[in-house]
């Protein structure tokens, strides 16, 4: 039978911004709902012991923030919590809609910004609680497209650093780093020619125009260099 209104729905707050959690679980817990505020654990390796307390409780609404501290991102919790049977509203800070995209793609009900009035948020509980919808079809298909288009674009970025030589990979990682040309040169014991010219080759292979453009390509692709020396 469709539910009509909170009558102590069990609903579970993940959230690292104390405030903004407190304000949300005031307003739901005023509404009626029986909110459970979570503690953000200190480590990423903690996350299966979330999991096996929010199954202990049994919410029916999940909110989920996506940067979750020490825990880390909050994407790989989706699933499982929609698996657990939850509906799952991802509120966060990103304004990244192709993050929102890859939500949906896991399986959350929708994703909110903490930007919004905080009754636009409580709407959408009141919604979900109803059995209603809270996203319409296009909404979701172009979220979903801005995922796919984010995950190629990713994929072709790691491709092209993949191509990188063992030594453009070391300097590439100097970079990212913040040394200069002068320092690289120091540290690998080569002339600032030869670093200059690894450096015309990375760009090249990664189809940028400047060492900033490299180094956000390889940021932005979470692409891990290897270890390089430190700068005595």
């Amino acid at each position: 039978m469709t539910r009509v209104g909170p009558a102590g729905t069990k609903t579970v707050l993940i959230e690292d911004h104390t405030l903004f959690a407190e304000s949300l679980e005031i307003a739901m817990t005023m509404e009626g709902y029986d909110v459970r505020r979570l503690p953000i654990p200190e480590a990423a390796a903690s996350a299966p012991a979330l999991l096996a307390t929010v199954a202990r409780i049994r919410p029916r609404i999940v909110l989920l923030d996506l940067d979750l501290g020490a825990l880390g991102d909050g994407v790989p919790l989706i699933n499982p919590l929609a698996r657990m049977g939850a509906n799952v509203v991802v509120v966060t800070a990103s304004m990244d809609r192709a993050r929102w995209g890859e939500c949906v793609r896991y399986g959350a009900r929708k994703a909110m910004s903490k930007t919004q009035p905080l009754n636009e948020i409580l709407a959408t509980v009141r919604r979900i609680n109803r059995g209603l919808s809270v996203m319409d079809a296009a909404e979701r298909e172009e979220l979903l497209r801005l995922w796919a288009e984010h995950r190629q674009e990713l994929q072709e970025h790691r491709q092209r650093l993949d191509a990188l030589t063992t030594r453009e990979r070391e300097v590439l990682g100097h970079l990212m780093a913040g040394r200069a040309v002068r320092d690289i040169a120091r540290i690998s014991v080569v002339s600032e020619a030869t670093v200059r010219t690894q450096v015309k080759s990375i760009l090249a292979k990664l189809e940028v125009s400047s060492q900033l453009a490299a180094v956000g390509m390889a940021f932005h692709a979470q692409w891990q260099p290897p270890s390089t020396p430190r700068v005595s």
